[in-house]
């Protein structure tokens, strides 16, 4: 019990305790002591899209469950340290602020001289991103009279400068001098269609093929280069047994699961799978949207809600599918994730039960709703805030509400405004600010998010009374 009141204060206030204990203590005490390690793993690790961040209040990324399993391995509890960049991470190691740095730190010379690089190598490269055709390009040699658009003084633009000496020239790049882009934007615009080809780091581009499967990343534009944790020069124990664990049948199992969940899985869920309005409204029969009408209106009345809407948001969820899992774990017709469920008073094993998700999901609105009150007292309004805390959790919101009132936006308006500052969230120019408490967060989705439930609430309401 007192995990879930824990749980339900992370997701309300939409921050979270960087030091909050995972694996404990007790029989892992003697086991550290005879590993050498400490009690408390204290790791360094910065927000971004493949390593740390948050999502409806919970703690994700790929470095961060990686050092999570080590650390369980050994019985040991962790706190995290969230840096600005990986300078100051270094710093943090060489002071002792810091046991290990869970973040890709190059393996070169120059680092070398300053960290003790540690466990399972990553191996990335810089990528062409292209759409998918008949006629993708195979070959750097296919881009001599090509547009390639790049991030201006971004590392992708030397390498394709440099690519083009290479060839002889004739790539035509263009640098975006803008500091609200990054890669993920450019990516977003060759899989819309905004623009023809850009080039990225292999790991970002694998994230995000699982958004936009319509894009090809397959051309290699650059050498590899060679990344994994450090540790301090003088903490080769330490060393050694992240060694000894990456090499251990129980982390290629770790690391198989994990890359699947980040780098193959796909991340769109049925927000991505458009239907056709006429299908949905085919789909209204006799004033009954699906078969668990009973308990959204049950629900709804129950926290003061309309049961359209909570149907609007079991359709854009789950299309009403009780046995749906996401990528992240979210359960369910109204996709729960587990520390939402257990905040609520509702366990792991009745999660999938659709009476106790819809009820669960109703009080969980209900909630947000009740928080957001004082800083967006119109009911319409608040209603999208509502659901981009659903969907993102509410601390990405909290952070995009101060973000656009920094920056004269309103603040108590989305379309426009709140919306527009959440899309910031995935620069880290913005999502280091110190107004910011959330950290990293890809907004793109939530803002879809906001407006199909939208959309489908507002055919609902045209066709069946409340």
């Amino acid at each position: 019990m007192r995990k879930c009141l824990w749980a339900i204060v992370v997701m309300l206030i939409g921050t979270i305790a960087i030091s909050a204990c995972q694996g404990g203590k007790g029989d892992g005490n003697t086991d550290a002591l005879h590993n050498g390690l400490p009690d408390t793993l204290v790791v360094g690790t910065l927000y971004s899209p493949t390593s740390f961040f948050l999502f409806r209040g919970d703690t994700m990324g790929y470095e961060y469950e990686r050092i999570m399993s080590f650390a369980k391995s050994k019985h040991i509890a962790t706190r995290f340290v969230i840096g600005s960049n990986l300078q100051s991470l270094i710093e943090q190691l060489d002071s002792g602020a810091i046991d290990i740095i869970a973040y890709e730190v190059p393996i070169t010379h120059e680092y070398k001289k300053l960290v003790l690089n540690c466990g399972s190598e990553n191996i990335t490269y810089q990528v062409l991103v292209q759409p998918k055709s008949d006629s993708v390009i195979t070959n750097v040699i296919q881009l001599i009279g090509k547009d390639i658009y790049v991030e201006k003084g971004s590392k992708y633009e030397a390498r394709i400068r440099n690519l083009d000496d290479e060839i002889g020239g004739g790539i035509r790049i263009h640098t975006i001098d803008e500091d609200t882009i990054t890669a993920e934007d450019l990516i977003e615009k060759v899989a819309t269609g905004k623009l023809p080809l850009t080039v990225v780091n292999s790991d970002i581009a694998q994230l995000n093929h699982t958004y936009y499967s319509n894009i090809d990343i397959s051309l290699q534009v650059s050498f590899r280069q060679r990344a994994s944790w450090a540790v301090s020069s003088s903490n080769q124990m330490l060393a050694d047994s992240i060694n000894a664990w990456s090499n251990s049948q129980a982390s290629g199992a770790t690391d198989k699961q994990v890359l699947r969940r980040y780098f193959e899985m796909s991340k769109t869920g049925f927000t991505g799978s458009p239907v056709s309005d006429a299908k949905v409204i085919a789909s209204i029969k006799h004033g009954i949207i699906s078969d668990y009408d009973a308990f959204f209106k049950q629900h709804a009345t129950d926290n003061n809600l309309d049961w359209r809407f909570l149907a609007a948001i079991g359709w854009v969820e789950s299309q009403f599918r009780p046995d749906v899992v996401s990528w992240a774990g979210a359960r369910g017709i109204m996709q729960l994730m587990p520390r939402t469920a257990c905040a609520f008073g509702l366990s792991i094993d009745q999660i999938d039960d659709p009476d106790r998700n819809i009820a669960t999901a109703a009080k969980s609105i209900a909630h947000l709703d009740a928080i957001l009150k004082r800083k967006v007292p119109d009911k319409v309004e608040r209603q999208k805030f509502v659901l981009a805390s659903y969907n993102a959790g509410i601390g990405h919101i909290l952070d995009a509400i101060a973000l656009a009132r920094k920056y004269g936006k309103n603040p108590q308006l989305w379309n426009g405004n709140v919306a527009e500052s959440l899309l910031l969230k995935s620069n880290p120019i913005y999502y280091n600010d110190s107004i910011c408490k959330s950290g990293y967060f890809r907004g793109r989705q939530t803002v879809s998010y906001v407006a199909n439930v939208n959309h489908y609430y507002s055919i609902y309401c045209s066709k069946i009374k409340k």
